[in-house]
């Protein structure tokens, strides 16, 4: 009986402590005087992947810059969990250059900001020595960061890890999503796993309702249930940025928190709604283990998780097959996912 009322039901990530339409309503109140901050130079709605500064229109010089801060959220705990720090410095790299991708930007430089209730040199440097790869790996610069120690503030072994990035888009074409019309066509790039969302939910039904261990294999896995909800968030710079001198690509999104239904929508413009196929995706067998494992209905998964979409691509219908051809050539598995309906700005997800 128990069992039939948590599938009726199902955990949810309000259940796990995180409430995204409640962030989104105290966001929202605060739009016209967040507003209130901008210079000349601001080019950007609230709301965007990224922040994007004109310099002309500020009057100092050409160049369009984009800039946006994040963090690996309660990644971080697993990581303590497991005592591997390096893996999550990598996430928050990747992520914040997947952000500024949406828009066309090339990462220049990046600044950390790191917090713990007593400094530990040796989880100091993992999280910097991931820090460094993902930097590295994505061709920008670690320019600095802080370090913060606040005993009291976190408990003996915590830590934060938050990041801000800084690109450029060559040229200054800013990709916002205002050309995308009916009839654009969708393709997807796989994700790695959950990446950097979803783990307050994922750690309380694996660790709390299942009762697992990090070191603990799973079915279908292929590996310790803790190395799979640790895999690496992936960058997309070097599967994206060739694409974007060579075609017309008119919207990207980053899946991340929120998902799919969340994120597609901040770069539709008005009277535009895209249908999902969310069979398409090659979905990593972590999310059907805390799905089944939580008794989660799919319609909450796929607003807390990625479920196998990492980022998404919308494009003239004409240029699918190019694109597809170009990024299967450099070895990228691209699936193509759905399309853009004329309608109210949204997204229909079809199982």
């Amino acid at each position: 009986m128990a069992g039939k009322e948590k599938d009726q039901k199902g955990l949810t990530y309000k259940d796990a402590g995180v409430d995204i339409d409640k962030a989104a309503r105290a966001l929202e109140e605060m739009k016209e005087k967040v507003r209130s901050t901008f210079i000349p130079g601001v080019a950007h709605e609230q709301g965007s992947f990224g922040g994007i500064f004109d310099l002309e229109q500020a009057g100092l010089g050409k160049g369009v810059l984009v800039a946006s801060t994040d963090g690996v959220g309660t990644k971080v705990r697993l990581a303590q969990k497991m005592r591997r720090y390096d893996t999550v410095g990598r996430d928050l790299a990747n992520h914040c250059v997947n952000d500024i991708l949406v828009q066309g930007a090339r990462p220049l430089f990046f600044l950390d900001y790191i917090a713990m209730g007593n400094l530990e040199a040796h989880v100091l440097q993992g999280l910097l020595e991931g820090l460094v790869q993902g930097c590295r790996s994505n061709g920008m610069a670690l320019l600095g960061g802080e370090t913060a120690e606040m005993p009291g503030l976190y408990q003996k072994g915590d830590f934060d890890l938050v990041g801000t990035i800084v690109g450029i888009v060559p040229g200054g074409k800013v990709i916002t999503g205002r050309e995308i019309r009916p009839g654009d066509r969708i393709l997807g790039l796989p994700s790695s796993g959950l990446h950097t969302n979803g783990y307050s939910l994922a750690q309380k039904v694996l660790f709390g309702v299942g009762r697992l261990r990090p070191e603990d294999s799973a079915r279908g896995l292929g590996r310790s249930v803790g190395e799979a909800l640790l895999a690496v968030h992936r960058s997309y710079l070097h599967a994206v940025l060739p694409l974007l001198d060579k075609f017309s690509i008119h919207g990207m999104a980053h899946i991340t928190g929120g998902g799919i239904p969340d994120n597609l929508p901040r770069i539709l413009p008005a009277g535009c709604r895209a249908r999902i196929d969310t069979t398409k995706a090659p979905r990593p067998a972590i999310f059907d283990l805390i799905v089944e494992m939580g008794g989660i209905r799919r319609e909450e998964a796929y607003r807390v998780f990625n479920m196998g979409f990492g980022f998404l691509l919308v494009l003239p219908p004409e240029e699918e097959k190019a694109v597809l051809k170009d990024l299967k050539k450099r070895g990228e598995e691209a699936f193509p996912c759905g399309e853009i309906l004329e309608g109210e700005k949204g997204v229909e997800l079809s199982f």
